[in-house]
């Protein structure tokens, strides 16, 4: 069953906030106004694109893409997908695969030469990764977090 993708736009603003309440980082702000700002300026960032999947007209998975500029493969841009969602009670239906892939095609298409992404060390999260190409072996992934 092929889904539904689009990308959302600032209208699409609540329907991204309860997906991004579903992700363990539990860094969704609470303050809605500040959450629409900072929606706003993520879709303005020129490369970025939010892509969904629907049910019924409902935005119940998303992923976000970054296409980045690069110096070396031939000045050929990257990809970094991050904040993979699915609403639950739409997960194993094949909404995070249409929305994964959305962002892969787009990707490719905008001549990006690797897409890398991090997910947390949940089993079911990489396997689903790797069910669709990516490479757990290929990169070490290092993150530094600012303390505030």
């Amino acid at each position: 069953m092929t889904h539904r993708c689009l990308t959302l736009s600032v209208d699409d603003h609540d329907a991204a906030r309860a997906l991004y309440a579903v992700l363990s980082t539990g860094e969704t702000p609470t303050d809605t106004r500040a959450s629409l700002s900072a929606f706003k300026a993520l879709l303005s960032h020129e490369g970025t694109r939010v892509i969904g999947a629907l049910k019924d007209d409902r935005i119940v998975s998303m992923a976000t893409l970054h296409i980045l500029p690069n110096m070396t493969n031939g000045a050929r841009a990257y990809a970094l997908i991050e904040n993979v969602a699915t609403l639950p009670g739409f997960t194993r239906q094949g909404f995070g695969r249409a929305v994964m892939q959305s962002a892969i095609d787009t990707a490719w298409t905008a001549g990006a030469y690797k897409i890398m992404l991090l997910t947390g060390r949940r089993n079911d999260a990489l396997k689903f990764y790797q069910k669709l190409g990516f490479d757990a072996g290929d990169k070490h992934a290092l993150v530094l977090r600012h303390e505030f």
